[in-house]
């Protein structure tokens, strides 16, 4: 139902700037709906694989994950736009490794805390925190700042779902930090973000520019909303507006009361993938869907957050619903491994 529902939203969203730019109002609509489609293949397919076959392969998700995160710094494979290089493709074919990898390293974690059940050795730890972070530092390299913080996110509490003890949590938690304070620092653009998100009126028409038409769109749409396609940010003046701040538009559209039902669509699904994963008759399956849960919920909770200007831009896409076919074709194959998850919870012995 969302990803049916991002159909219409990228469509209205993007039916001007395809017209200008593609001369079809329907260009990122037909390549959002042929997405669902690949996805709802993909998700048909990983709920007729049994989901316990991937422990076996723990460990070579983790290098294909690996692979595709380098491959984005081949030069003739990799694609750029607006200073980051987070693609690779041919001709027209495009794909973002990193929407890939997290996934990989959520199926790597799920077999390697099994392997090691309780993460009481140093060790096992560092090793965790290894693999974890060394998608990380590629990630960042792109750069793309929004993915590194979902997977590190992602990470920290698939360890503490393994059985990370709350001092050695709290303990890590601390230099992780510094060092998201330290990449801030760093790169001027991401301390140009932060003074935008603390006052965007002081450059409306540099970086403070998107975050304000954002809020123009939120709060244009009232209670009920201005009516689908009826949208004025979406005439040119939100960028990205099928992409990472397409939830404005829905606000736009659809109010308070849309974007309220929204959320509350998300909440549902969350919920039932962390009670598919209680369910689980074993801990891998457990933490695949845990896993799973938490990148979902991470995600949807950051890109809200940034489109009402609650903690500083950065670009992630609004699952199931945001312009990307290669974010729905994982997500949904995701989902597909949950229902494989809950097929297995459903058998009688």
């Amino acid at each position: 139902m969302l990803a049916i529902f991002g159909v219409f939203m990228v469509f209205s969203a993007s039916h001007i700037t395809a017209l200008n730019t593609y001369n079809d109002a329907f260009f990122f609509g037909k390549k959002q709906l042929l997405g669902v489609i690949i996805g709802v293949i993909g998700m048909f397919v990983m709920t007729k694989v049994d989901h316990k076959f991937f422990k076996k392969f723990y460990i070579l998700a983790y290098v294909i994950g690996l692979i595709l995160l380098a491959v984005v710094f081949i030069p003739g494979l990799s694609k750029s736009s607006y200073g980051a290089t987070r693609w690779i493709g041919i001709g027209s074919f495009n794909m973002q490794p990193s929407e890939i990898a997290k996934f990989c390293l959520i199926l790597f974690l799920s077999g390697f805390l099994c392997e090691n059940e309780k993460l009481s050795k140093f060790k096992n730890i560092l090793l965790a925190l290894g693999a974890g972070g060394f998608y990380c530092l590629l990630i960042i390299l792109e750069p793309n700042m929004s993915i590194t913080i979902c997977v590190g996110l992602s990470l920290l509490f698939m360890l503490f779902i393994g059985g990370l003890k709350l001092k050695w949590f709290a303990s890590l938690s601390i230099p992780l930090v510094v060092l998201a304070v330290l990449l801030i620092i760093i790169e001027p653009y991401r301390w140009d973000r932060i003074v935008a998100f603390i006052n965007p009126w002081q450059n409306p028409l540099s970086e403070g520019y998107q975050l304000i038409q954002s809020l123009y769109a939120i709060g244009s749409g009232g209670l009920f909303g201005v009516g689908f396609l009826n949208s004025r940010q979406a005439h040119l003046f939100l960028p990205f507006s099928e992409s990472d701040f397409i939830f404005s538009i829905i606000a736009e559209e659809f109010g308070y009361i849309g974007c309220t039902l929204v959320m509350l669509a998300f909440t549902i699904l969350i919920v039932t993938i962390f009670k598919v994963g209680i369910k689980a008759k074993n801990k891998f399956s457990a933490f695949l869907c845990f896993g799973i849960g938490a990148i979902l919920c991470i995600q949807v909770i950051l890109n809200i957050a940034v489109v009402s200007g609650s903690i500083p831009p950065t670009g992630l896409p609004l699952p199931f619903i945001s312009a990307g076919s290669t974010s729905l074709l994982v997500f949904m194959s995701a989902m597909g491994i949950v229902v494989n998850v809950d097929k297995d919870n459903s058998k009688q012995f």
